[in-house]
């Protein structure tokens, strides 16, 4: 499944009535379904099939990602950033390229064991307090395959 999914900036639309609906009521049983359709949708996708996330979106990086990374990679953090990262529009240390740089050809992370804590935590939907991040949930819909069916699982049981 995951394989066929395509990146489609509309999907993160798709969703929108629904997260309008969760903002305005926030279930208190939310983290509970969310967190029931994350096990769902990574029992069933393979994220090594797609490495979507990793093709088309970067992390944030902290000082401790780039200080780890750095060390990891045998480079001083200065060097790390100049080489691989950049500061965006809203002040935030990101890559400067996509797909990431440390992507394989087979989808395999080779800096895994040491990735930045946002890759660590995607696709952020088994955190608690989820309604805190619906806006991010949605928009990560058109990224993700699993974000896509947790969205459409929660649809389904959406009373509308």
């Amino acid at each position: 499944m995951s394989s066929m999914f395509e990146n489609r900036p509309d999907r993160s639309k798709e969703f929108g009535q629904l997260i309008r609906q969760l903002k305005k009521k926030k279930p208190k049983d939310l983290d509970d379904r969310m967190h029931n359709l994350h096990e769902e949708a990574f029992r069933k996708i393979d994220c090594l099939e797609c490495a979507n996330c990793c093709k088309t979106t970067g992390p944030l990086f902290t000082d401790k990602d780039t200080e780890r990374l750095a060390k990891h990679l045998r480079m001083k953090p200065s060097q790390f950033e100049s080489t691989y990262l950049q500061i965006d529009e809203e002040g935030d240390r990101v890559l400067k390229s996509l797909p990431c740089p440390f992507l394989g050809s087979d989808n395999y992370c080779s800096v895994y064991e040491h990735r930045p804590k946002a890759c660590r935590e995607y696709p952020h939907t088994d955190r608690r307090k989820q309604y805190q991040i619906l806006n991010l949930t949605e928009k990560n819909a058109a990224v993700c395959p699993a974000v896509y069916d947790i969205l459409k699982g929660l649809e389904s049981i959406q009373p509308k």
